[in-house]
């Protein structure tokens, strides 16, 4: 591991970034040019005397998810976000592993999406990167770890994770779920963590081998959903999928499906936020 080199690439990678590159509000006069220290480990997930030390060339080495998560708080390129793992003595992620980085136009884009719910993730359905609106919508990922960050997996295998969608749509969803596995196994076949994430799904869940042995396919490019929000009540979007040129990745839109009420439900959603609505309880005995 090169800590000086390392050290220096941080710093000055942190100094060419503004805080209306990365969603955050410009604040009080800075003194020096770029992101303060304590702004990248916000973004990082990290304390900052933990980054502090990897920018004084005195940090311990850095674990291939702290680099991940680094190289997507910083907006690096893929070939930054190579360089950085090298620079670590690490083998950066190859396409056998999934691709995990979220480019920098792809955080752009999302930070511009700030009105309606978006996220990216893996062809796998793990969830990198939410908007507020998203989080709003359907929960905070971030804190999740491990097979709970996929979508599939909390469908089959937390029952309390179909609360969002009306039971009658159960079956639909499903399927799709399952289908659009069925391709990305087909696309991406032999790769570890298809292998071993199918594997999981199969042993936890009997839906989803009787769903499986059925052997429907279909990419997942545009879709309704009916979102069971707790606060705003039932919300119809459509949801419509961009991938990434080599399909690793997949930027979720949710927009508000015409000829319902979603738009105004979506638009009280994100003024209110994750307040709670509900009445509160009476104070008075017997109540």
């Amino acid at each position: 591991m090169d800590r000086s080199e390392l050290a220096d690439f941080l710093r000055r990678r942190r100094e060419q970034l503004t805080p209306a590159e990365v969603g955050l509000p410009p604040g009080v006069r800075r003194r020096t040019p770029g992101l303060r220290r304590d702004e990248v480990a916000l973004l990082a997930g990290m304390s900052t005397d933990y980054y502090t030390r990897l920018e004084q060339s005195r940090g311990p080495r850095p674990s291939t998810q702290v680099l991940t998560a680094l190289a997507r708080a910083l907006r690096f390129s893929n070939d930054e976000r190579d360089h950085l793992f090298h620079l670590c003595g690490h083998q950066p992620p190859g396409p056998a592993s999934g691709d995990k980085h979220v480019g920098p136009g792809l955080l752009h884009l999302l930070a511009k999406l700030d009105d309606i719910p978006a996220a990216v993730v893996t062809d796998l359905g793990e969830v990198l990167v939410q908007n507020r609106m998203h989080t709003l919508l359907v929960g905070d990922r971030a804190d999740k770890r491990g097979l709970d960050r996929y979508y599939a997996w909390g469908w089959f295998a937390d029952p309390s994770a179909r609360d969002l969608f009306p039971g009658e749509d159960w079956d639909r969803l499903s399927r799709q779920h399952v289908a659009d596995l069925r391709a990305t196994a087909a696309r991406r076949a032999g790769d570890a963590d298809v292998t071993e994430f199918i594997g999981a799904l199969r042993a936890a869940s009997a839906e989803f081998e009787r769903l499986w042995t059925e052997h429907e396919v279909a990419v997942r490019l545009s879709d309704t959903k009916r979102i069971a929000h707790p606060v705003v009540g039932l919300i119809d979007t459509v949801c419509e999928t961009l991938l990434t040129p080599n399909a690793a990745q997949r930027l979720l839109v949710y927009l508000p499906r015409p000829g319902t009420d979603a738009a105004e439900k979506m638009e009280l959603l994100r003024v209110v936020g994750t307040q709670d609505l509900s009445p509160a309880p009476s104070t008075e005995r017997g109540v």
